[in-house]
Order: structure tokens, then sequence, then C-alpha cells
């Protein structure tokens, strides 16, 4: 099922009537590692700096990031639950 895109008008943060839709590359940091994700696409508010990314864009962040990087040397996860506790752990997001 294709998800349908996000059509934003307006910020959420400050209410600005500007917020737009950019494309470039996107710079990230995990424990000190950065990582560039490029040409992402995405909402970016010019008055308050918010960006929104939508799942598409999530996935690709998702895909570059060391946080989500998988090792040869540890077991894989025993259950999808066990994977998401680390993932939110390795991210620092609580449930």
């Amino acid at each position: 099922m294709k998800m349908a895109k996000l059509n934003i008008k307006t910020c959420p943060s400050c209410d600005g009537k500007r917020i737009k839709m950019v494309r470039r590359n996107w710079t990230g940091n995990f424990k000190g590692q950065k990582y560039t994700v490029p040409n992402l696409e995405y909402y970016e508010c010019p008055d308050c700096g918010e960006k929104i990314y939508d799942r598409e864009a999530m996935r690709q962040i998702e895909a570059h990031s060391p946080a989500f990087k998988r090792s040869t040397s540890h077991k894989p996860a025993t259950s999808k639950r066990k994977s998401a506790r680390s993932a939110r752990a390795a991210t620092s997001l609580k449930s």
C-alpha cells in the first residue's frame, strides 16, 4: 500500500506559512559519528528552522544512520520486541 505524500502548508511550530519542501544533503550525528543522507526530501520552515520528515525520509535517515547498522559480531535479536527495544536504546528513544 503506497502512502500519500505529506502536504504541509503551515509550520506546526510557529504557524508560519512559508514552510516548503526542500531536497538537500542532510547531516546527522550519532555518538559523535557524523553521517550524511544525500538528496533527502523534507519540509523546512525558513522562519523557525523546523524540519518535518515523512515516513520515506525517516527510512532513508535510518538506512544511513550508524544507530541502525547491524553488527556482524552480535547475535540477531530473538524477537521484534527485543529489536525495537534495542533500536530505542541506541537512539535514546523512550517507549
